[in-house]
């Protein structure tokens, strides 16, 4: 006779979760190594490239948790109402869309408040900045409130075509959600001795087990854990994407997650996986970061040292990957100011070895970064 298969909500000692020590101590050891390493780089930068690189971190956060569940965003929307936000100065910035403004109001006030308790109607209030239709694409979902599904259908997680469904995973009954979330809830504020990181791979994996609402519970899963990560870190700002590397290992993702839903009370191989993903998302900072610490090394040249706000400003616009050929009309038209003016602050930074005039001809001279010693 078959025996029914478990979920971990539905163990006899749920939510005791357990894992094996000497497995796992060693995992952490050398991922907080790593990340004191990368944050004392990073304060080492400066104010300035340092929220720069927070920004570029936040608005990866936001579009490849996005992406992991088919939602694609518009990059310089989410970087822009991001930057708004932040009140940052930053060149370039676009409108952005109530969808995106939601996305990045729940994801924001995850890692700038990560300090205050997780609550309730905090939850209620990112699920209500997701969905700020009231639908999910076609079908209206109940917002801001848990799930209700009581004359309904389980809220299942399903893949394949109709008619031939595969049930990844069934959710707990709606009726027992407000005290489920209420022992989470205490659980996540609760002020102990475990780890930060640690809370951080648990909270996610509990919170997807529940389920609590229609929709969006990945996108909040992953808010809850830059949380904690943020609380790891001792700083709202991010200087590595959790969400950037599940993206990249989606698959592996959701296939540890089923295999954990469908096994006992010992979280241990979760734990390894959650550690290891968040070791590679910061080993994978380097490309992220690669314009951000080319500023600094182009900043600490002595030869920057006694520049004009407009070639300040300008400089930074390269450095920021300015499209197009850079003329003295459009150093003009930018850093409004005349043509004369522009021709000399570039013949100036030609002289100091700054600029280069770019090799290819035409109607107009181009200039482009020199490599500095």
């Amino acid at each position: 006779m078959l025996r029914r298969m478990k979920y971990l909500y539905q163990q006899r000692q749920w939510p005791e979760f357990t894992w094996d020590l000497e497995k796992v101590s060693p995992l952490l050891a050398a991922l907080r190594f790593k990340q004191g390493r990368l944050l004392g780089k990073m304060e080492g930068l400066g104010f300035q490239l340092r929220a720069e690189a927070s920004l570029q971190n936040l608005t990866q956060d936001v579009l490849k948790s996005s992406e992991i569940e088919g939602d694609l965003l518009d990059a310089q929307q989410v970087r822009s109402s991001i930057a708004r936000r932040l009140g940052m100065e930053v060149a370039g910035l676009v409108p952005s869309d109530r969808h995106v403004d939601g996305v990045v109001e729940m994801m924001l006030d995850a890692t700038q408040r990560y300090q205050e308790e997780l609550t309730e109607e905090r939850l209620f209030g990112w699920h209500a900045a997701l969905f700020p239709t009231g639908r999910s694409g076609m079908y209206k979902i109940v917002v801001g409130a848990w799930r209700d599904n009581t004359r309904e259908d389980p809220m299942q997680v399903v893949s394949g075509a109709m008619g031939r469904e595969r049930v990844h995973y069934q959710a707990p009954d709606s009726e027992v959600l407000e005290p489920e979330m209420g022992k989470f809830l205490s659980w996540f504020n609760a002020h102990d001795l475990l780890d930060p990181v640690l809370r951080a791979g648990m909270a996610h994996l509990w919170f997807v087990t529940l389920h609590p609402f229609d929709d969006g519970n990945g996108r909040i899963a992953r808010a809850i854990t830059d949380l904690q990560l943020a609380r790891a870190d001792g700083s709202p700002q991010r200087f590595y994407s959790m969400s950037t590397q599940i993206r990249a290992e989606r698959n592996d993702y959701y296939d540890i997650l089923e295999g954990t839903q469908k096994g006992t009370l010992d979280i241990t191989e979760w734990l390894e996986w959650f550690l290891g993903c968040l070791d590679r998302a910061i080993s994978n900072t380097d490309g992220t970061l690669a314009t951000v610490l080319r500023k600094a090394r182009f900043w600490e040249n002595p030869e920057t040292n006694s520049l004009n706000e407009r070639q300040r400003f300008m400089l930074n616009k390269l450095l920021d990957r300015f499209e197009g050929k850079l003329t003295s009309s459009k150093w003009a038209k930018m850093a409004k100011c005349s043509q004369d003016t522009a021709i000399r602050d570039i013949q100036d930074l030609i002289e100091k070895g700054v600029l280069e005039k770019e090799a290819a001809g035409g109607r107009s001279t181009s200039y482009a970064l020199a490599e500095l010693e």
